[in-house]
């Protein structure tokens, strides 16, 4: 799978520079106009056992540094609430990948 975005990880920055571009890539599509609602499979371990989460972000942009905050890592994967789109956070070798995904 391709990325839409890499960030190399190596700078001090990088979780800042992986909010902001979160924010400006994934955000439009997943939240959709104002709402800040989407779905998320719980970070860490035990996610895809418990399934989709309803959540609304109230303090964008800054998604992808606060679950590494919680879970000493950035992944996570998120669905809009239409279902429409799939947008992710991996950790690769020495970079972040933002991957957004329009579905059917």
């Amino acid at each position: 799978m391709k990325p839409t975005l890499t960030i190399d990880a190596a700078p001090p920055d990088a979780l800042h520079q992986l909010d902001l571009q979160w924010h400006e890539k994934a955000w439009p599509v997943l939240a959709g106009p104002g709402s800040g609602a989407f779905l998320i499979l719980p970070p860490g371990g035990g996610g895809a056992a418990i399934g989709w989460v309803p959540v609304t972000d109230i303090a964008p942009p800054g998604l992808p540094s606060r679950i590494a905050a919680m879970t000493g890592t950035a992944e996570f994967v998120a669905l809009s609430a239409d279902g429409t789109h799939l947008c992710a956070v991996t950790e690769e070798e020495y970079e972040y990948w933002i991957i957004v995904r329009a579905l059917g």
